[in-house]
C-alpha cells in the first residue's frame, strides 16, 4: 500500500518537484480516506493532527459566528490542501470543513510529519514553502472575494 500511496502522492500538485525518497518520507505518515457528503471532517477548536491532500470531491471550509448560520469561506476542490494548524501550536482548528460531495481524500499525520520534519529540516523547509504559497493564494482570494462584497471601500 506504501508504494500505491508514493505513486499518488507524485501526481498532487501540491507536491510537485518533491524527490522520490521525499515523498516515500510523505507516504509513511499517510492513509486514504472517504467521507461521505454532509459528513464532518473537523470542527473548529477539534485537536489539528491532520491535514488532507484531496482526490475527488468538494469541501466546504465554513466559519461560525453568534446567531448565524455557518458561512462557508472557501471550497477545497480535488489537487487542493486542506488544513495546516498542525504545523502550528496549540494545534487547533480554526475552521469547521465538512464535505460537499463524497470526498477520497490522501490524510497525513500531523505528528508523524512534525517528528519527520525534526529529524530532517530541509524537508520542514520544503513543506512550509509549500505551505506558505498555500497561504498566499488563499488570502490572495479572499481579498478577492472582500473586494467583491465591499466593493471601493477595501484597500
Amino acid at each position: 500500500m506504501a508504494r500505491r500511496l508514493e505513486e499518488m502522492l507524485a501526481d498532487v500538485p501540491f507536491l510537485d518537484g518533491m524527490g522520490a525518497d521525499r515523498l516515500a518520507l510523505l507516504a509513511g505518515c499517510a492513509s486514504n480516506v472517504h467521507f461521505d457528503a454532509g459528513e464532518v471532517i473537523f470542527r473548529e477548536g477539534d485537536r489539528a493532527d491532520t491535514f488532507y491532500v484531496v482526490r475527488h470531491g468538494t469541501i466546504a471550509v465554513e466559519l461560525h459566528a453568534p446567531a448565524r448560520s455557518p458561512m462557508m469561506v472557501e471550497t477545497i476542490e480535488a489537487g487542493e490542501v486542506l488544513g495546516w494548524s498542525w504545523l502550528f501550536p496549540p494545534y487547533r482548528t480554526h475552521f469547521d470543513a465538512r464535505a460537499l460531495s463524497s470526498v477520497r481524500a490522501t490524510s497525513f499525520d500531523g505528528t508523524c510529519l512534525r517528528e519527520k520534519c525534526d529529524a530532517d529540516p530541509s524537508l520542514g523547509y520544503d513543506l512550509m514553502k509549500r505551505f506558505a504559497q498555500v497561504f498566499t493564494e488563499r488570502l490572495q482570494w479572499t481579498r478577492l472575494r472582500l473586494l467583491d462584497i465591499y466593493g471601493d471601500g477595501v484597500a
